[in-house]
């Protein structure tokens, strides 16, 4: 079992930045797919960021395209999202989650139900 733990998540100013950072317990992410996903209150999941393990492809969400950046530790320990020039409307809820992934089953933000694990979430608000 593949159990994935976000932290980083915090409270910032429109504008500020936060590293959040999504560590898999017993195995590395290498051979996997890594989504960020998001969900605020009343709305539907959001796919943030993507990253796969096979050839190291990305996929942005264009609402945060030139702002956030995906990224991982050589080690493939934990996959990190970089969030730049936050603003109010990126508050919510952010999860990451994980698939066993090759190189013809690449990361995707369309399809959460393809991510077969999830963490618990961590909470971003953005607010002055």
């Amino acid at each position: 079992q593949v159990q994935l733990v976000e932290s980083g998540g915090g409270l910032v100013q429109p504008g500020g930045s936060l590293r959040l950072s999504c560590a898999a317990s017993g195995v590395t992410l290498d051979g996997f797919a890594i989504g960020w996903f998001r969900q605020a209150p009343g709305k539907e999941r959001e796919g943030v960021s993507c990253i796969s393990s096979a050839d190291g492809s990305t996929e942005y969400a264009d609402s945060v395209k030139d702002r956030f950046t995906i990224s991982r530790d050589n080690s493939w320990n934990t996959v990190y999202l970089q969030m730049n020039s936050l603003k109010p409307e990126d508050t919510s809820l952010y999860f990451c989650a994980a698939f066993r992934s090759s190189v013809f089953r690449r990361c995707t933000l369309r399809a959460p139900s393809e991510y077969d694990y999830w963490g618990q979430g961590t909470q971003v608000t953005v607010s002055a």
